[in-house]
C-alpha cells in the first residue's frame, strides 16, 4: 500500500498558501485534482507546476490534490516537496525555484541591526511583503514559531522564501532549531544566500562551533567564498554565565542577543516590563558583547499593542547598552527605529566630531582636536557610528557636509 504525504494549509481563512496531497504510484501517470480560488486565471499554470515538480522529484506517477488559496508559485513547489517528502521520507531530490536577481544583494560585519522582525516559517503568507515595512533584518523562523509537526515543511518553504521573496534590502536572518536539528536545517537554507544565522538557546562555544563548521562545510561543498555570519541567542541562566565565551567563539558572530521568555522561566521567574528581574543577565550580554567587538541585541517586547511599553522598553535597551531589539510585528519597527535613533545633542556633538577627525586626517595630524579637547580614536569611532545611524534614521541628510555641516 502507497504512503500518502501531505503539506500546507487549507480552510476558508487561509490566504497565499496551498494544501497539497500526493499518493506515489507504480503508474498511471500524474492526476491532478484542483480547488483554487484562481482557478479561472491560473489552474492550468497550476497542474502544469505540479505535474513538472513531480518530474523534477522522480516522481512520474501519482495522484495529486490541491486546495489552493492563491499560493505564489515558490508556496507550491515548497507544499508539493514537503508532501512527496513525506510520502517518499528517502526523496533525494529538490524542487528549487530560480534565484530571482533581487535575493543576491549581500551584508556586512557592521550592518545595523535595530530591529529584526520575526516570520513565522511556515506562514508564506507572511513573508511576502514583510521588507516593505522596513526593518534592518527579517527573521524566517525554523523554531519556536513552528509546531514540530510542520518543521520539516517549513524548511522548504524557508528555501524557497530566500531564493525568490523581495525583502527589499532587509538583512536575510533563519533562526535555526537547537541541534541536532538545527544542524540539518542548514542544509535547506546556507546554500541560498542567507546572511545571518541565529543561533537559539546557546549554551556554550561548542554550540557555536557545531554550526559555524557545518556551514562553512556546505559553503566549501557548493563552492560559496561567501561568508554567513551568526548571531548566538543566549535563553538560560548557564548562557549568561558563558555569554563571552560564546561571543568571541567563531569571528563569524557579529551579534549577541538575549532572549527573555526562556531566561525568565530558566531563572524560575516572571519577566515584566520593569526588567529588574533580568537586569544582571542584559547586562551580562551587553559587556560580553562589547568585549568581544559584536553588536548586542536585546528580547522582544510581546505585547503588540503596547507601543509605549514598547518605546519605554527601546529607551531601556539603548541606557543599558544594546544595539537593537527583536520585532515580532510590523506596527513595532517604527517605534524601535525613532527609539535608537541618536538625540539631537548626540548628534551635533558626534557631527563636530567627524569633522575634526576628517580635518586632522586631511592635514597629516596624528591626534584629533575638539578646541582645547583631545579626542581619543574610540571617541571618534563612537561619533562616526552616531553619524551613520542618524543618517540611517532621516536625521540627517547623506550630503549633511555640504548642506551646513562644518558650521556646526
Amino acid at each position: 500500500m502507497s504512503r500518502v504525504g501531505q503539506a500546507g494549509r487549507k480552510g476558508d481563512r487561509v490566504r497565499s498558501d496551498c494544501w497539497i496531497s500526493v499518493e506515489p504510484r507504480d503508474s498511471g501517470g500524474v492526476s491532478v485534482t484542483l480547488s483554487s480560488i484562481v482557478d479561472a486565471m491560473y489552474g492550468d499554470a497550476i497542474e502544469k507546476d505540479v505535474v513538472d515538480g513531480l518530474a523534477t522529484l522522480g516522481v512520474p506517477h501519482a495522484a495529486v490534490e490541491v486546495v489552493d488559496s492563491g499560493a505564489l508559485p515558490f508556496v507550491i513547489a515548497a507544499r508539493l516537496e514537503a508532501a512527496v517528502r513525506r510520502a517518499i521520507p528517502d526523496l533525494s531530490g529538490e524542487l528549487l525555484p530560480d534565484a530571482l536577481e533581487w535575493t543576491k544583494y549581500g551584508t556586512t560585519r557592521d550592518k545595523f541591526r535595530r530591529s529584526r522582525l520575526y516570520l513565522p516559517g511556515d506562514q508564506a503568507k507572511l513573508m511576502i511583503n514583510a521588507g516593505l515595512h522596513g526593518p534592518d533584518a527579517v527573521i524566517l523562523d525554523l523554531e519556536d514559531s513552528v509546531a514540530q509537526s510542520e518543521k520539516d515543511a517549513a524548511r522548504c518553504v524557508v528555501r524557497n522564501a530566500l531564493l525568490t521573496v523581495d525583502f527589499h534590502g532587509a538583512e536575510r536572518m533563519v533562526r535555526i532549531n537547537q541541534a541536532p536539528v538545527g544542524l540539518d536545517d542548514l542544509e535547506f537554507v546556507v546554500p541560498y544566500n542567507v546572511h545571518v544565522i541565529l543561533i537559539p538557546k546557546c549554551e556554550g562555544a561548542e554550540h557555536v562551533t557545531a554550526v559555524d563548521e557545518r556551514t562553512k562545510a556546505i559553503l566549501e561543498d557548493r563552492g560559496i567564498d561567501t561568508p554567513v555570519y551568526l548571531m548566538p541567542i543566549v535563553e538560560s541562566a548557564l548562557g549568561c554565565l558563558r555569554a563571552y565565551e560564546i561571543a568571541t567563539a567563531s569571528p563569524n558572530v557579529v551579534a549577541l542577543a538575549i532572549g527573555l521568555e526562556d531566561y525568565t522561566a530558566d531563572i524560575g521567574t516572571q519577566r515584566t516590563n520593569e526588567g529588574r528581574e533580568s537586569f544582571w543577565a542584559r547586562s551580562q550580554v551587553v559587556n560580553a558583547a562589547r568585549a568581544a567587538g559584536v553588536q548586542p541585541i536585546d528580547t522582544v517586547f510581546s505585547d503588540v499593542a503596547d507601543s509605549e511599553g514598547l518605546m519605554a522598553s527601546v529607551l531601556e535597551a539603548k541606557s543599558l547598552g544594546f544595539d537593537g531589539k527583536g520585532c515580532i510585528h510590523p506596527r513595532q519597527i517604527e517605534v524601535i527605529h525613532r527609539g535608537f535613533a541618536p538625540a539631537d545633542a548626540e548628534v551635533e556633538r558626534a557631527k563636530r566630531i567627524v569633522l575634526a577627525f576628517e580635518k586632522a586626517e586631511a592635514e597629516g595630524l596624528g591626534v584629533v582636536s575638539l578646541g582645547s579637547k583631545m579626542i581619543d580614536p574610540p571617541v571618534v569611532k563612537r561619533a562616526l557610528r552616531t553619524v551613520e545611524l542618524a543618517t540611517a534614521s532621516g536625521i540627517l541628510a547623506e550630503d549633511w557636509r555640504e548642506a551646513g555641516g562644518e558650521d556646526a
